[in-house]
């Protein structure tokens, strides 16, 4: 087993952390707050074979709560929790999580890309000072409108991403 940090407060997986009623396979996974567990249980859930690599960059990612993350810094966690991974593995990773509605992937600018452990509908503030995205509490319909989607089409989500800057 890699070796893998959890937080000092001894928080890990739980139900509320991430939606199991996305899963693509149609099953809820039992959790048990065990996050090597319950990452086993997510996997398979999603009909994603547990490997090992799937299995420690899913522990870093879903094991700390909600987050977001780019492929860059899992891939610095991954480094420093001495999981041996690519870049390219952690990309790949990430992309297949996503497919399976594991993830929510949140393009800002069109030129970063971060991975959202939290898969509920919700909209971000982009923090460009810190290059940071947090989630918006509670958030109300942004959107005051929503158009209609062309024929043979369906609107699959709604993002908003509302960039802040500091105050001068």
């Amino acid at each position: 087993m890699p070796k893998v940090e959890t937080n000092d407060d001894g928080s890990s997986l739980n139900a509320g952390e991430v939606d199991p009623g996305t899963h693509s396979a149609g099953r809820q996974p039992a959790l048990t707050g065990c996050p090597w567990h319950d990452v086993n249980e997510m996997l398979q859930a999603a009909g994603l074979r547990p490997t090992r690599q799937r299995m420690a960059l899913g522990w870093l990612l879903f094991g700390k709560g909600a987050r977001h993350l780019t492929a860059e810094m899992l891939y610095e966690e991954a480094t420093h929790a001495k999981v041996p991974v690519s870049l390219a593995t952690v990309y790949n990773t990430l992309n297949q999580l996503t497919d399976a509605r594991l993830l929510r992937q949140v393009s800002v600018d069109g030129t970063k890309t971060y991975f959202d452990t939290n898969v509920s509908a919700h909209h971000h503030f982009y923090l460009e000072n810190n290059h940071e995205l947090v989630d918006i509490p509670n958030a109300e319909a942004i959107v005051g409108r929503t158009p209609v989607a062309p024929e043979g089409y369906e609107i699959a989500r709604i993002d908003v991403v509302v960039r802040l800057k500091r105050k001068r």
